[in-house]
């Protein structure tokens, strides 16, 4: 096991570019996000709605080092992953919206976006649910003798649940081509890692299955980039499984809906501090690859693209209410009620209700 340390970027116009590739994706989950907590104050959104402020860096890193071929799975903090996966923005936020046009027909919303095109496989609402789901898809590939990877996101406070365990062991025992990624922004909802973890370096869990693991700098794009891309390489040559930590701080609550009132003054000063994004935007500057002037273009860019996924969404019309039961299950099912809220359970004449399969009249 190992950490990976900070690594400056080179100059060369190579990778040049790919920087100013890595701080345009950086600044669309970013500003996104900030839109979306915005249509959320104009409830636009509703429900459960988790940002990626403070882990652009990791979602771009993450992102960089998996192909289009490999499957992505990942918890309810997952819109900046669908972004730079590969879905349309203008459909993500749609699916924020509750709308038809949504990645998921308005049906999934925020903790829920799935996509088969891009293999993003969710989107999980329920803490460590997409664990075992993940090493189902790796025993799939490993059965077919694929040379796919999965790739299995969590956050800090999974890896202290049942399932965290069962699946690292699981797919250890298997030798299955999944790399697990702890992305630690140092608080489980409200609790610190050291307060909740007998091992606060989550990486080291990964050594009770004799599985490969490493710690890297959750806000160094590129550190985040070539330690994914050790982890995804080894997983797909050797058909072994990968523990990564990541490590950076979240900007804004738990959710949009928390205050965070839980973080001194001084903790929140030190989260600002390490901003991927800003730190970024200033390296690039420092190292002569881009000037003010054109990070300020690219600024508005994308401010021009997130603009117009709102304007979609706003487009995008609401589900009709007779689709309700269209996605209960995904093949018909013997007597399926279909009976809507507020319609009576035992119509009192017949005719006057929709008929319910599972209560006809006179039965």
């Amino acid at each position: 096991m190992a950490t990976t340390n900070r690594r400056r970027p080179a100059r060369s116009a190579k990778s040049s570019e790919e920087l100013l590739g890595f701080y345009r994706q950086m600044l669309l989950v970013r500003r996104f996000e900030e839109r979306t907590a915005q249509a959320y104050t104009e409830a636009k959104i509703g429900g459960y709605c988790h940002l990626n402020l403070g882990e652009e860096a990791t979602v771009v890193g993450l992102m960089a080092a998996i192909e289009e071929r490999d499957y992505l799975f990942t918890n309810y903090r997952d819109h900046g992953y669908a972004l730079i996966r590969g879905m349309d923005p203008g459909r993500v936020m749609a699916e924020l919206y509750g709308r038809q046009d949504g990645v998921s027909k308005g049906w999934g919303g925020s903790m829920h976006l799935f996509d088969t095109d891009v293999r993003q496989l969710g989107g999980y609402g329920i803490v460590g649910g997409q664990l075992p789901l993940a090493a189902g898809a790796a025993l799939a590939v490993s059965y077919r003798d694929g040379d796919e990877v999965v790739m299995c996101q969590m956050g800090d406070g999974t890896t202290n649940i049942g399932a965290f365990h069962e699946t690292l062991n699981m797919a250890s025992l298997w030798d299955l081509p999944i790399v697990f990624v702890v992305v630690n922004n140092q608080l489980g909802m409200g609790t610190t890692v050291e307060v909740s973890s007998a091992e606060p370096e989550l990486y080291k869990r990964a050594s009770a299955y004799r599985m490969e693991s490493a710690r890297v700098d959750g806000n160094d794009v590129i550190a985040v980039r070539d330690a994914a891309k050790l982890a995804v390489e080894r997983a797909r040559k050797e058909q072994k499984p990968y523990l990564l930590e990541t490590v950076s701080g979240r900007l804004k609550g738990h959710s949009v809906v928390d205050p965070a009132a839980y973080r001194s003054k001084d903790e929140i000063e030190a989260v600002r501090a390490q901003d991927p994004v800003a730190g970024l935007h200033d390296r690039l500057v420092g190292d002569g690859v881009a000037k003010v002037d054109e990070l300020a273009e690219i600024d508005a860019e994308i401010g021009r693209i997130v603009k117009a996924a709102v304007e979609f969404a706003d487009k995008s019309p609401a589900p009709e209410v007779s689709s309700l039961f269209d996605y209960t299950y995904a093949s018909p099912v013997p007597n399926d009620s279909r009976r809507l809220p507020g319609e009576a359970l035992f119509p009192t004449e017949p005719g006057n209700q929709p008929a319910d399969p599972l209560f006809p009249v006179g039965a």
